[in-house]
């Protein structure tokens, strides 16, 4: 039987994408998906035009989000909430607290890489973002590349935004416990995203499958656009175990700059309840 080509993980400039909801979609049809999640970070205004594109286009869509979380000793989670509504007040509230705190992180940020010479970050970011209260790192990291600190976006990460460098600045987002009380409030499917890219031990990322699924977590990504083939057999036998629902989805956030383009994974391992079947 034919796998379904499902990527249930991508971005729009609605947060921190390249490419409007609309865009996306045609770029999503055009590569062969199946079905589509627009998941932005803390964010829903992109989910109307690229639910109305993918009706013109006869693409069976899923209205997403990514939630920012922060868990343990200062590491930052994404929890992708998929089949929601987004009509739901008590998530819209929710995100909209999230997204209140990127502004004053933002600010934070542009006066520590001011110290180290990289100046006008903030400008720059906001640039990229069109609004304050949407202006991530992946903003910075734009910018910060086109001003020739970096050779792409990639390595801004690792050398300007990443944990302990220069322009990383600690920031208390969502809890855990928040994050999946409105993504299933809001009749979704709350699914842990890109499980291999989280500093975190064995016991310390055991501690948190045990805590999603104890909150009514369901979902896994088992295939991530930054996914190793170790971490995909690893992602699989914790599907297995802790009886995730496997999710697959690219995180695309544009050309240049994704691991992988929309649509364009290997299919899930055999044996693994697919995230979908509870969505379609």
């Amino acid at each position: 039987m034919k796998a379904l080509n499902a990527d249930l993980h991508c971005h729009s400039t609605v947060s921190d994408g390249l490419l409007a909801p609309a865009e996306l979609v045609r770029r999503a049809k055009e590569n062969g998906v199946e079905l589509l999640a627009l998941t932005d970070h803390d964010e829903l205004g992109g989910l109307e035009e690229a639910r109305t594109t993918a009706g013109e286009l006869d693409l069976p869509f899923v209205d997403g989000v990514e939630v920012s979380i922060s868990w343990g000793d200062d590491q930052t989670v994404h929890i992708v909430g998929l089949g929601i509504d987004p009509a739901n007040q008590v998530l819209i509230d929710g995100l909209t607290q999230v997204r209140s705190g990127r502004d004053a992180r933002a600010g934070r940020m542009a006066a520590e890489l001011d110290k180290v010479g990289i100046h006008g970050a903030y400008e720059g970011a906001l640039r990229h973002a069109g609004n304050p209260s949407l202006v991530s790192r992946s903003h910075f990291a734009r910018f910060i590349a086109e001003q020739g600190h970096a050779k792409d976006v990639k390595s801004v990460f690792d050398h300007w935004l990443a944990k302990g460098k220069p322009g990383y600045v600690e920031h208390a987002w969502a809890t855990l416990e928040d994050a999946l009380r409105w993504i299933i409030g809001a009749g979704g499917t709350a699914v842990i995203a890109h499980p291999g890219r989280y500093r975190l031990s064995k016991a310390e990322r055991r501690q948190l499958f045990v805590a999603f699924k104890d909150l009514g977590g369901r979902g896994i990504e088992v295939l991530s656009g930054a996914n190793k083939d170790e971490e995909v057999r690893e992602f699989s036998r914790i599907a297995r175990e802790f009886d995730f629902l496997a999710s697959r989805g690219s995180d695309f956030h544009g050309p240049g700059e994704s691991w992988v383009d929309l649509g364009k994974m290997p299919d899930l391992p055999e044996g693994l309840t697919p995230v979908w079947s509870r969505l379609v």
